[in-house]
């Protein structure tokens, strides 16, 4: 056939973003004359994150519900029928082979426009309970590729593929790059490493619960590597004097996050999907703290999926400030437990979402 054309959609933060990039990637890597077209939300994290990665993006001035009472919410469907009529335009002017969703505010009027438009459509779903708009998009999707089992109670049953999550590519194969990290964030190689990740936008309760406990993991056989997100870091920095906290090293983002996952021995972390999924694949012992500011609670349902496989401690968010740091603290001083989450991780792991996902890709779209 002619150089085949993908659309994929959504974003808003790196659990869509980065997923999204890691079909491209395999995309790319099966088709090289291959066409990719980004539709994401204007003035939201993949508007950046996806030209970075080399690809082409157009943003729809959509924007999500407030879950509260607000003034903003009267633009809402102003600004959805502007998008839809605009992703209108996008999927008939790109003339894709397939429409690929992976969640966030642009996929809903994308996937709904080629659906309409009879283009082939599928998602990629990344949590263990369904949003809304994916369960509505379903209905006309062709194939739906999920990372946890039991999903049937959203989505047509014979619609399913477990696949799994795509993660970045560079995460796979970590167990050669300690040293590496440890010349990259400047880490003395006789300490252990706390990893403590609050998603790409930072986490304040997170940040908050570390800094109110800092001197309990203050010592000389510690290095945290604190990735506290650009909000926040002004006023970590103000907190955290490095002649007192030599070995405390807070960062706005880390790009590297392979090196920081190769540096890791125990990881703190949200529960976002995209998390769970890289925690799985390198293996490391991991304290969640769910974010409370999601839809459905659905990063609560992610860590139980590790909980009850005993492959990681659970705090919640409300407990931060008291629990956080001395479950952290027990879990360090416990290492002869790390083989059991080590090896219940690898259980839970799927390395080859990337592939599988792609393979759906090729049957929906008929790319061979």
């Amino acid at each position: 056939m002619k150089n085949p054309k993908v659309i994929i959609s959504g974003g808003g933060t790196g659990g869509h973003i980065f997923p999204a990039l890691a079909i491209a990637n395999e995309l790319k890597a099966r088709f090289p004359t291959i066409e990719i077209l980004f539709v994401g939300a204007n003035a939201r994290m993949e508007m950046t994150k996806v030209p970075e990665a080399g690809y082409e993006i157009i943003g729809l001035d959509v924007v999500g519900l407030q879950r509260r009472i607000t003034y903003k919410n009267l633009f809402f469907p102003f600004l959805l029928l502007k998008s839809l009529l605009k992703a209108k335009s996008i999927v008939k002017s790109f003339d894709p082979n397939v429409v690929i969703g992976v969640g966030g505010y642009a996929s809903g009027p994308t996937l709904k426009m080629a659906s309409k438009l009879g283009y082939p459509t599928l998602i990629q779903e990344q949590n263990s309970y369904a949003g809304l708009t994916n369960k509505l998009l379903s209905k006309k999707a062709k194939s739906i590729c999920v990372a946890y089992e039991n999903m049937s109670k959203f989505f047509p049953a014979d619609k399913i593929k477990l696949t799994g999550n795509p993660v970045r590519d560079d995460i796979l194969n970590i167990n050669d790059k300690r040293a590496e990290a440890n010349k990259h964030f400047n880490i003395e190689s006789n300490r252990k490493v706390v990893l403590i990740l609050g998603g790409s936008l930072g986490a304040k309760s997170i940040n908050e619960g570390v800094l109110k406990n800092i001197q309990s993991i203050n010592n000389d056989k510690l290095t945290i590597l604190w990735q506290v997100g650009s909000r926040y870091i002004d006023t970590i920095k103000e907190n955290i004097n490095r002649e007192k906290y030599p070995n405390i090293i807070p960062l706005a983002f880390i790009k590297r996050m392979d090196l920081a996952y190769a540096a890791a021995d125990v990881i703190v972390s949200r529960a976002g999907a995209l998390s769970i999924s890289e925690i799985a694949i390198v293996g490391k012992p991991a304290i969640l703290v769910p974010s409370p500011n999601v839809s459905e609670d659905h990063q609560t349902k992610n860590a139980m999926s590790l909980v009850n496989n005993s492959a990681a401690i659970m705090v919640k968010d409300a407990d931060s400030n008291s629990k956080l740091i001395p479950q952290l603290v027990n879990l360090i001083n416990s290492e002869e437990g790390w083989a059991e989450f080590k090896n219940n991780l690898f259980k839970i792991a799927k390395p080859n979402a990337s592939k599988h996902i792609v393979d759906e890709v090729v049957k929906v779209g008929g790319l061979i």
